[in-house]
């Protein structure tokens, strides 16, 4: 303040906590309609405001913070807190209901495709490694469609097992066909004499190097 010794202060009052804001009577409750999981809208009563997070030694944070409950009373009240006060308390809730489609692609690439956390020292380079990958898993994916449009995809069948519908390493054995038989002809030598391979063999051959690489 004006006329005191010192450096501004960083912080005021401790304001109370999202917990004691949610049984406070004051508490100013907004009721809003947002799309929620599986595109279905649902109502919400917000409340919001905004604050600062301090630690001594650590630069001031300013803050929104939401509380979520249901008017209802059959789910669990939620609190937020976002680093930009500027934003709206719907806006946030809609972020918080978007990740859920990034969680889910994470954990299902984990699942069925092997992906793990990337081993680089470098933050950049974690941080573009993973959607490197999962770009290289849609255009293997998409390349693969449009090669097998017709439904002439030649599955891989065993005695004891019997494959009705393809799975992502059909669909990658298939793009390293096309993209090995593309290399291996563009450097083959037109006057030298070649011998010739079974058909049959050849595509052996070919099915093992493609799933086993």
């Amino acid at each position: 303040p004006p006329g005191q010794m010192g450096r501004p202060r960083r912080k005021g009052q401790r304001l109370p906590t999202l917990a004691a804001r949610l049984e406070s009577p004051e508490t100013v409750w907004q009721t809003v309609t947002v799309q929620w999981y599986g595109g279905q809208p649902r109502v919400l009563e917000l409340a919001t405001g905004t604050a600062v997070w301090y630690h001594v030694g650590k630069p001031t944070v300013p803050l929104r913070w939401v509380l979520v409950r249901d008017p209802q009373g059959k789910r669990t009240a939620q609190g937020f807190l976002c680093t930009d006060p500027s934003q709206s308390a719907a806006q946030i809730v809609q972020w918080y209901r978007w990740r859920w489609q990034v969680e889910v692609t994470f954990a299902e690439v984990r699942a069925h495709l092997g992906v793990e956390s990337q081993r680089q020292w470098s933050p950049r380079a974690i941080a573009r490694t993973t959607p490197v990958l999962l770009g290289l898993f849609s255009l293997v994916v998409v390349q693969a469609q449009q090669s097998q449009r017709d439904g002439s995809w030649k599955l891989p069948q065993a005695a004891w097992y019997r494959k009705e519908r393809p799975t992502f390493i059909d669909a990658l054995a298939l793009v390293r066909r096309q993209l090995w038989a593309a290399e291996l002809l563009r450097r083959s030598p037109g006057s030298r004499k070649l011998g010739k391979v079974r058909q049959e063999l050849w595509e052996c051959w070919s099915d093992l190097l493609c799933y086993s690489a």
